[in-house]
């Protein structure tokens, strides 16, 4: 048996219970959890936002170690340390055929697969993003697992599956900062630290983090900013005085909400790039002029991931987190347990903290 914190149905609070988990299958390995993040992706499945079959167990920012291998497997091997890729690529279809790993159109296709049964009643038990990392152990396949670079703590390292991935690749990837660009990183929980971060490695100057609440500054100055805003309906005009009147070379919105990505739009000089990061809901419209769109000569791209290539990326990013630039630990506000997820989804909400991380 293994203690999984399960969404019984979407709306519906996680409830901590025990799952029968299988062994793994062809092409499957099985995980011993250490450390697993609690993100805002994972609060937009509980809630509907983003689509998920349920009953599931949630959860994808994680590491562990592999403790079984399935048939057919010969990159891992029981004993392996492994940070989990919850959009792993196939790297047959039309954009992994383009280089764009990011949007493999099969990646993800294992949440829709039931992976276990919840034991109370043997119902069938559904992946989140088709890695299910709240919970002591997990199933995926062989390639979701990706070898932990050496030198990074295997607790830490739960934060590379998705918020410093995304910030990063934020960063380098899509928005593709220079030393010596202003950048304005809008929103400070997990992801927007780990692109504050990424921001600063990158040499940008000056570097504004803006939030709803205060709290954030002293963790955003920590992380690399150079100046702290509370959002307010000036602060794209606040952000064009700090840029020498232009604006921001590169504005990284990290929330996902319609308002919030006008502003970052707003605060981005002319021709400069505005990169949103954070997923909001279909009823969130962002509206835009014909006329400004030819004037301003702006950049507006999402950004899925980081744009990164998780394989590729992570020994890059654990250079830096060995080297000290990169402080993973820093992120986390908040060491839980699986029954403290429901109070870190709430602390999310109410825009509290960093990233909370629950420890096994």
């Amino acid at each position: 048996m293994t203690r999984a914190a399960v969404l019984t149905a979407v709306g519906a609070p996680l409830e901590v219970a025990e799952i029968e988990l299988p062994g793994p299958g062809p092409g499957q390995v099985r995980i011993r959890l250490a450390a697993a993040g609690v993100c805002h992706s994972d609060l937009s499945l509980s809630d509907g936002t983003l689509r998920q079959p349920a009953p599931a167990v949630l959860g994808h920012e994680g590491a562990g170690t592999v403790t079984a291998v399935g048939a057919g497997v010969d990159t891992l091997a029981p004993g392996d340390q492994v940070v989990l890729n919850w959009a792993p690529s196939c790297g047959d279809c039309h954009f992994c055929g383009l280089a764009e790993p990011w949007l493999c159109a099969d990646a993800g296709k294992a949440a829709g697969v039931p992976y276990a049964k919840l034991a109370a009643d043997g119902s069938d038990l559904y992946p989140g993003l088709g890695t299910a990392v709240f919970a002591e152990e997990t199933v995926v396949p062989a390639h979701a697992a990706l070898p932990l670079p050496s030198g990074v703590p295997l607790t830490d390292a739960a934060l590379l599956g998705c918020a410093v991935l995304t910030g990063w690749g934020a960063v380098h990837h899509s928005a593709r900062v220079r030393a010596g660009e202003s950048v304005a990183v809008f929103g400070a929980g997990g992801v927007g630290l780990a692109t504050l971060q990424a921001a600063r490695i990158a040499g940008a100057g000056p570097i504004v983090a803006v939030d709803v609440s205060p709290a954030k500054e002293e963790l955003a100055r920590a992380a690399g900013a150079t100046d702290f805003l509370l959002a307010s309906d000036d602060t794209a005009k606040r952000i064009r005085k700090l840029t020498g009147g232009h604006g921001a070379d590169v504005a990284i919105e990290c929330v996902g909400r319609a308002d919030t990505i006008r502003t970052a739009w707003s605060s981005t000089r002319r021709g400069g790039r505005t990169t949103v990061v954070g997923i909001g809901g279909q009823d969130q419209q962002v509206t835009f002029s014909a006329l400004e769109l030819f004037y301003f000569g702006r950049t507006l791209s999402g950004c899925v991931y980081g744009n990164s290539d998780p394989a590729a990326d992570l020994p890059r990013i654990a250079e830096h987190v060995r080297s000290g630039a990169l402080d993973l630990s820093a992120m986390v506000t908040g060491h839980i347990t699986l029954d403290d997820i429901p109070a870190a989804f709430q602390a999310m909400r109410d825009g509290r903290g960093g990233r909370a991380l629950v420890v096994f």
